[in-house]
C-alpha cells in the first residue's frame, strides 16, 4: 500500500504522487459505488494501480475542486478583460465562505496607466487585511512578491479566463503553460487550462493551475448568512433592529444608516449576492433537500446502502423461509 497526493484528474484517471514519482491509477469500484468525490489534492492511498482510501483532507473547495490548500491567489487583470470588482468581489466572498486566506494579485498593470484604479484597489481591501499584488507577467514586473507569497505553500491560483494566470506561472517558472489571448470581440479571456493540475515549483511550494469560470453564484448559502462573508458589513448587524436584517430596505438597519464607510462596489456585490441566495431558499422550501444517502459509516469505514427495494425483497425472502421451515416441521 502506498500514499501519495492527486496532483491531476484527467477523464477517469487518478495521477498521482509519491516521493516525486506519479503514477496513473484508476478509482477503485467500491468507491465509486460510495460516490466519494476525488480532489486533486487528496492525499490517497493506492495500489495496483488502485485509488483504495481518501484520506481526510482538512480543507476543499468544490470550484475549481482543490482539497488540502492553504490559500487561494485571485487573479484578476487590470486591463483585457477590464478589472470587474463584481466577479473580484465574488472570489473573495468564495474563500471566505471556505475559511481559506486569500491573497489578491493584480496582472497585466503594464496595460493600464490609469493610477486611480490602484488607488481604489488600495482604498477598498487594505483596510479589510487583504496582501495585495500588482505584476505584468509579459514584463515580470512584480514576479518576485509573486513568488515570495507562494514560497512553502500549497496555492490555489483561480479567477476569469484570460487574466493570465498561465502566463504568471510561466513568468515564475519557466514552464510553457499554453496561453491565448483575450478575444477581440466579447473582451472576455478564452479557456486554456484544460483541467485542475498541481505544479511542484520546488520541494515546499506548490501551486494549482485551475480553469478559469465566470459563472459563480452563490446557490448554496441562505440570505442571512451572506454578510458573514463581507466583514465590513456583518460588523453592524448587532445593531440593526432585527435578527434576520438582510440590510437591504428593513428598517432600523444599522448597515443601512453606516453605508458611507463601505465602499459601493462591495455593497452591490453583497445584494447581489443575497438576490442569488433567496433564490436557493425558495428552491429548499419548494423542492426540499434532504436525500437518503447511498452509503453509511460504519466502524469508522463507509459501506454502500443496501437499497430499499433489496432491503424489502431480502426481508420477503427470509419470512418465506421462515414460513417454509413451519411448514416443514408440521408434516415431518
Amino acid at each position: 500500500m502506498q500514499k501519495g497526493q492527486v496532483v491531476k484528474i484527467h477523464s477517469d484517471f487518478y495521477y498521482i504522487e509519491t516521493n516525486g514519482i506519479v503514477n496513473e491509477c484508476k478509482l477503485r469500484e467500491v468507491l465509486k459505488k460510495t460516490k466519494q468525490s476525488v480532489f486533486t489534492g487528496d492525499f490517497v492511498e493506492y495500489e495496483n494501480g488502485a485509488v483504495t482510501k481518501i484520506l481526510p483532507r482538512y480543507n476543499y473547495i468544490p470550484r475549481p475542486s482543490v482539497a488540502n490548500v492553504d490559500q487561494i491567489i485571485i487573479i484578476s487583470a487590470v486591463k483585457e478583460p477590464d478589472l470587474s470588482f463584481s466577479q473580484l468581489n465574488r472570489y473573495i466572498a468564495f474563500a471566505k465562505y471556505y475559511n481559506i486566506k486569500a491573497v489578491l494579485c493584480f496582472n497585466k498593470n503594464d496595460l493600464s496607466f490609469d493610477d486611480k484604479i490602484i488607488e481604489k484597489v488600495f482604498s477598498i481591501y487594505e483596510p479589510l487585511g487583504y496582501d495585495i499584488l500588482f505584476t505584468s507577467a509579459t514584463e515580470e514586473l512584480g514576479t518576485e512578491d509573486f513568488k515570495k507569497i507562494l514560497n512553502g505553500k500549497f496555492s490555489v491560483l483561480c479567477g476569469s479566463s484570460g487574466v493570465g494566470k498561465s502566463s504568471l506561472i510561466n513568468a515564475i517558472s519557466g514552464l510553457n503553460l499554453r496561453t491565448q489571448a483575450v478575444s477581440e470581440k466579447t473582451q472576455r479571456g478564452i479557456h486554456t487550462t484544460r483541467h485542475c493540475e498541481i505544479i511542484q515549483l520546488d520541494k515546499n511550494t506548490k501551486i494549482a493551475d485551475t480553469p478559469g469560470f465566470s459563472n459563480l453564484k452563490f446557490d448554496f448559502i441562505l440570505p442571512h448568512k451572506v454578510d458573514e462573508l463581507f466583514s465590513e458589513i456583518y460588523k453592524y448587524r448587532s445593531k440593526c433592529k432585527f435578527q434576520d436584517c438582510l440590510h437591504l430596505n428593513e428598517t432600523g438597519c444599522a448597515v443601512k444608516e453606516n453605508l458611507n464607510k463601505i465602499d459601493e462596489t462591495r455593497y452591490y456585490s453583497y445584494c447581489e449576492l443575497v438576490e442569488e441566495a433567496k433564490e436557493y431558499k425558495e428552491k429548499i422550501k419548494t423542492q426540499g433537500t434532504k436525500k437518503e444517502s447511498a452509503h453509511k459509516k460504519q466502524n469508522n469505514e463507509i459501506a454502500v446502502k443496501i437499497s430499499s427495494r433489496k432491503r424489502q425483497s431480502a426481508r420477503n425472502t427470509q419470512k418465506q423461509n421462515i414460513y417454509k421451515d413451519i411448514t416443514d416441521e408440521k408434516f415431518d
